[in-house]
């Protein structure tokens, strides 16, 4: 399920490829959203919280967003007006390997960076750039913006690098960014009639073509934590986000995550979130 946002042109983002706007303070707090089918970042300069991926994330101050088209996301409050731009674009405007490859926009990680002072005031000028460009009629705009969107990517990850950047000095680090990559690469599920195909230990580590248990050992001393944590949170965030984003059946849920019978998925939910997916669902 997809989203029309207020204000916003979609059939125009779509044929364009892309958009740049600022934000409105007094726009209405969504209080559910759909999947999306664009990517999109903004600046963002105020006091809030969003709901993004089923996790609440805290806004502070000045911050880069960025947002996975797959992964629902939506405003819960606004402590005080928020200020800012927003540029969305499509994957087939933007190098999708660029997208695909980029750690900003990996669904299991955290899509916020704080910004200090001078930060703040160099990613203002680049998106302040972005909407004088948007709004003329300059004929190669396109290009323009589409470089002005590689500076914001590059920037945000020299200000914030990767998390596993560290971690591939040694054998442990790298096999554990495999395991993760491989892990989110699954999702997410779009179609009921094409059941995730791995989901324990033993299938990750005959794909990486890696001992089930120097597989185990490396996650655990990455992380901290085992294989199978990892393996069943993101299942459990892949069954909630499609209980409250589809109108798929909790059968066809259950098949689409791998569950044989939706007596075991609903055994394997409730045992992980404490709630059957029926109540989840009506909450």
């Amino acid at each position: 399920m997809t989203e029309e946002i207020p204000g916003v042109n979609m059939a125009d983002l779509r044929l364009k490829g892309f958009r740049v706007h600022a934000l409105q303070a007094s726009q209405e707090l969504p209080l559910r959203r759909g999947r999306r089918d664009f990517y999109k970042m903004g600046l963002v300069n105020g006091d809030m919280t969003v709901q993004y991926g089923g996790k609440l994330l805290e806004l502070k101050g000045t911050v880069l967003f960025f947002v996975n088209p797959k992964v629902p996301h939506s405003v819960v409050s606004r402590v005080n007006r928020t200020s800012g731009y927003a540029c969305l674009f499509t994957e087939a405007f933007m190098n999708s390997r660029e997208l695909h490859d980029s750690p900003l926009f990996r669904a299991g990680d955290n899509p916020v960076i704080p910004l200090d002072s001078a930060q703040a005031a160099f990613m203002d000028g680049i998106f302040r750039e972005m909407l004088s460009v948007y709004q003329e009629d300059y004929p190669y705009k396109s290009d323009l913006i589409r470089n002005c969107i590689s500076v914001v990517l590059h920037e945000a990850l020299r200000i914030q690098p990767p998390k596993q950047a560290a971690a591939f000095q040694n054998g442990a680090g790298r096999v554990t960014h495999l395991f993760l990559d491989l892990l989110e690469r699954q999702f997410p599920i779009e179609r009921p009639n094409e059941p995730l195909r791995l989901r324990n230990p033993q299938q990750f580590a005959n794909r990486l073509s890696l001992h089930v248990n120097y597989l185990n050992r490396a996650v655990k001393s990455v992380t901290g934590k085992p294989t199978s944590v990892h393996i069943a949170a993101r299942i459990a965030a892949e069954a909630r986000a499609l209980l409250l984003y589809t109108d798929w059946s909790v059968a066809d849920i259950a098949y689409a995550l791998g569950f044989e019978y939706p007596a075991y998925f609903n055994n394997y939910f409730k045992r992980l979130t404490g709630t059957t997916p029926n109540t989840f669902r009506k909450v």
